[in-house]
């Protein structure tokens, strides 16, 4: 028994060091995206001379592209296997970088410029979708189906803790070089991760031919509702937490969305694997509800003690039910579709950014900042309704659980 319980310690060590290049080239590849974030505005404002709309159109061409190539995203990693869709958006990515540069070339006309630019945005998103499905088909791949979640929490957290550190490193990057140099960390970044993934052991497509995206969506739409109600939190936290803070006179606001991004990465990495053990909506369930806690607290907090607490939970409760949830769409497609449905999950995400936090805008133009929270406190009951839904149950199972999509 000691002997097999050695060998299955073994393995899993084994397993997770497996995981780390994938995790490294996620980061990597994130952190282009996480550098350029914050000074794009600058750039298209202040370097450009042009208007808002046009710093927003910037700004969510790339998500746009995103969301649009998740299909072919996820066909690409099923058909022609996940390590090879890896390095096609790390191409992708770096000639990206070198569209941003050739868009410097016609700096003084500021309209050719901006084409040029939002050209390059839109490969930049492409490559992200690429990249994050190959990755966590990869990942499922290699470590097999028993780690699920803990793949997808583990990566997830890769890419979130590359926003957040590429956004300091871009400020001050674009302080002290300008725009061309936010360019060439886009073209070199991907193109050194390349020498990380190459070592990489690949993975060999099964051969099989995918479902229609149509099935696949048909199959995964419950968890991904699931998810996108809970991510309006998140959307809650990075837009508008400062804001409320600046409004109540609270100083240091962006400790509260350090709050919630250290205890959202530190727990993914803690606990990711709870959701393989104990069942996907059963802990997406338990965190929702701790993330609702937390935005709650955030809408009636009296000072900016209670308002911390409210993110780090917000944050706790939130890491967990991307993965958990996750694990409830994989179930339900077979394995040669898993890239396609992981594409047509995470687009439930694109479309709870791209939508829910211009709405949450609006809901705070007509009743306040704090009122944000409130209906992000709201959002997260409904995604746990929907993981009470997906809960094993006899009963409930019947009614909401689909024959896998083969």
């Amino acid at each position: 028994m000691d002997k097999l319980a050695d060998r299955i310690s073994v393995s899993r060590i084994m397993t997770d060091a497996a995981q780390l290049p994938i995790m490294a080239v996620v980061f990597a590849a994130f952190l282009v995206i996480g550098l350029a974030m914050p000074v794009l505005p600058l750039h298209v404002h202040d370097g450009l001379g042009l208007g808002t709309f046009m710093v927003g159109l910037v700004a969510g061409g790339q998500f746009a592209a995103a969301l649009i190539s998740r299909p072919w995203a996820g066909y690409y990693a099923d058909s022609r296997g996940p390590k090879r869709a890896v390095l096609v958006g790390l191409l992708a990515a770096a000639i990206s970088g070198l569209v941003y540069l050739l868009s410097l070339w016609f700096i003084g006309s500021p309209a050719v410029s901006l084409v040029i630019l939002l050209m390059g945005r839109a490969l930049l998103g492409g490559a992200e979708s690429v990249i994050i499905t190959g990755a966590v088909n990869w990942g499922l791949a290699l470590a097999g189906p028993q780690s699920t979640a803990k793949v997808i929490a583990w990566i997830g957290a890769a890419m979130f803790g590359a926003f957040a550190v590429g956004a300091p490193i871009g400020s001050v990057i674009y302080a002290a070089y300008g725009f061309v140099a936010i360019a060439w960390a886009t073209v070199l970044a991907p193109i050194a991760t390349l020498l990380v993934a190459a070592p990489v052991r690949r993975v060999l497509p099964l051969g099989l031919t995918p479902a229609p995206f149509v099935r696949v969506i048909g199959a995964v739409w419950l968890p991904g509702v699931g998810s996108a109600l809970s991510s309006i939190g998140f959307g809650a936290i990075t837009a508008f937490v400062v804001l409320l803070f600046a409004q109540h006179g609270w100083s240091h606001g962006w400790i509260a969305y350090t709050a919630f991004a250290t205890v959202f990465i530190l727990a993914r990495l803690g606990f990711g694997h709870l959701p393989d053990r104990l069942g996907g909506a059963k802990v997406a369930l338990i965190c929702v509800l701790i993330e609702a806690a937390g935005q709650a607290l955030i809408w009636f907090a009296p000072g900016p003690a209670l308002a911390l607490v409210g993110a780090a939970l917000s944050g706790l409760g939130y890491s967990l039910v991307y993965p958990g949830l996750g694990m409830e769409a994989i179930r339900r497609v077979s394995p040669q579709n898993r890239g396609l449905a992981m594409g047509a999950y995470t687009a439930f995400l694109d479309i709870a950014l791209g939508f829910g936090t211009p709405t949450l805008g609006l809901i705070a133009s007509g009743a306040g900042l704090a009122a944000v929270f409130l209906a992000s406190a709201l959002a997260a009951i409904g995604s746990a309704a929907v993981a009470f839904c997906l809960l094993p149950a006899y009963r409930i199972r019947r009614v909401c659980s689909s024959t896998p999509v083969t």
